[in-house]
């Protein structure tokens, strides 16, 4: 193999090494059957949600996740590999291929990481299961009102009972 090749495929690794490790979450998936037309509207939907999805030789990405410090990951990376790193949110990847496989059976979740962690295929479905970070937050407000809510319901409450006595 020429100088030229060698220090190429070692750029890759250190790219994908740093996208291992700047990812919030990492879904690895094997997308043979697909059409380019389902490949291209996943690919729209996850660059949407600020994911990047990039299909990566398995040596170059065992060869990362041994330098980013993932281990048991070689029997995720074999056959056909695509990889959607999401730097933000955690949840987004997940849940837009797991949605997306519902409708293109082709399309299937191999393993992913999560914060650092290797995870399994039951792990990223039940992530994919969770709502979405606006979502938790819509709910964290939610919950945050409901004291100030109660407040102000016996404020009014005792208002007009002050206005009925006068």
């Amino acid at each position: 193999m020429s100088e030229a090749a060698i220090a190429k495929k070692e750029t890759l690794v250190e790219e994908a090494t740093a996208k291992f490790q700047a990812a919030a979450s990492v879904v690895i998936v094997d997308y043979r059957g697909l059409t380019v037309e389902e490949v291209t509207n996943l690919r729209k939907q996850l660059r949407d949600a600020n994911v990047e999805m990039k299909v990566i030789k398995n040596s170059i990405l065992s060869r990362a996740a041994k330098k980013a410090g993932l281990e048991g990951m070689d029997e995720v990376f074999t056959g056909p590999t695509a990889v959607a790193f999401s730097n933000d949110d955690v949840v987004a990847p997940a849940k837009i291929i797991d949605e997306f496989a519902s409708t293109a059976k082709a399309l299937e979740i191999k393993g992913g990481i999560i914060e650092g962690k290797v995870s399994s295929v039951e792990e990223m479905t039940s992530l994919a299961k969770l709502p979405s970070r606006d979502g938790l937050l819509s709910m964290l407000l939610s919950v945050l009102q409901a004291p100030v809510r109660q407040v102000a319901y016996a404020v009014k409450a005792v208002a007009e009972k002050e206005e009925e006595v006068a």
